[in-house]
């Protein structure tokens, strides 16, 4: 009788929306790991539950991505973490050993810091403007202030200006931030001025949604970069396009977040033959 499949998965909720199935399924194929990665859409009163089912033996899950809203609240069922997802104050990585021992990781921000090097874009004394500052943001800002190639400033808004407080306030705790401004409205980014523009908020998700910025203070001498990656062109990059901006959505980060929660996993570097199926199988997925 075959050994039975180990199981991965993304644990948040909604979750259907996600595209880190086929990324993962794609490398077990390739691979030729007698394993699957499944959604795991769970609300918040049935976390406690499957985090104590996960530790029991029988358990076959031996690898989880945490996504919104968990990326915090699932800290507290770690038996470690990484140096840097302690400084994070937040994991999208969990793996799980042979002795149910539960170690987190956070691969979002070193993800964004890769796709930022694939676009040939170096953050140091960089003006940064960011819109958002919920778990996204606080990998993006939480890598930016900890690399020696930092920006000169992020100038950080969001709508819930004391949500951008509490996460500068969490994150000086562990890291230097004095880099970071917060800002009470959008046109206190100066946004004409800035080099780099990341959109960390759920805006642009939807085709109601509005464009947050105008696109008149884009310019060419920038690099407008979006988190969200489905629709594959935001209005705001549809507007930094028209001014001549270079724009990136964020199947980049998803990628390489995937890659390094994938090799976390399995405790080795994979090939890039095995990188680049998984990527196409991003960007196949995002076709459909």
């Amino acid at each position: 009788m075959s050994k039975r499949k180990s199981i991965y998965g993304l644990v948040g909720y909604p979750v259907e929306h996600s595209l880190s199935p086929l990324m993962h399924n794609t490398a077990f194929k390739e691979l030729g790991v007698h394993a699957v990665y499944e959604l795991f859409p769970l609300k918040e009163n049935a976390l406690d539950v499957f985090f104590e089912d996960i530790k029991e033996k029988e358990s076959p899950i031996f690898g989880l991505n945490v996504t919104v809203p968990y990326k915090e609240k699932a800290l507290k069922y770690l038996d470690t973490k990484s140096p840097f997802a302690e400084k994070v104050g937040a994991i999208n990585t969990i793996v799980i050993s042979e002795d149910r021992k539960l170690t987190g990781y956070n691969t979002d921000g070193p993800g964004f810091l890769a796709h930022l090097t694939e676009l040939k874009f170096n953050p140091a004394q960089k003006r940064v403007s960011l819109l958002g500052a919920g778990g996204a943001a606080r990998a993006v800002v939480s890598v930016l202030c900890l690399i020696p190639e930092q920006p000169s400033v992020i100038k950080i808004f969001d709508m819930d200006k004391q949500k951008a407080h509490n996460l500068v306030e969490d994150l000086s705790r562990r890291m230097d931030t004095r880099l970071i401004k917060i800002v009470n409205n959008i046109s206190e980014l100066d946004i004409a001025s800035a080099d780099l523009v990341i959109n960390a908020t759920p805006v642009g998700l939807k085709e109601s949604d509005p464009c947050l910025v105008d696109e008149n203070l884009f310019h060419n001498n920038m690099l407008v970069y979006d988190l969200i990656y489905n629709p594959a062109e935001t209005k705001l990059l549809k507007g930094a396009v028209t001014k001549g901006a270079k724009v990136s959505n964020g199947l980049g980060m998803l990628y390489y977040q995937g890659v390094l929660a994938f090799q976390h996993w399995a405790g080795m570097e994979i090939t890039q033959k095995v990188k680049d199926k998984m990527r196409r199988a991003l960007e196949e997925g995002l076709k459909k």
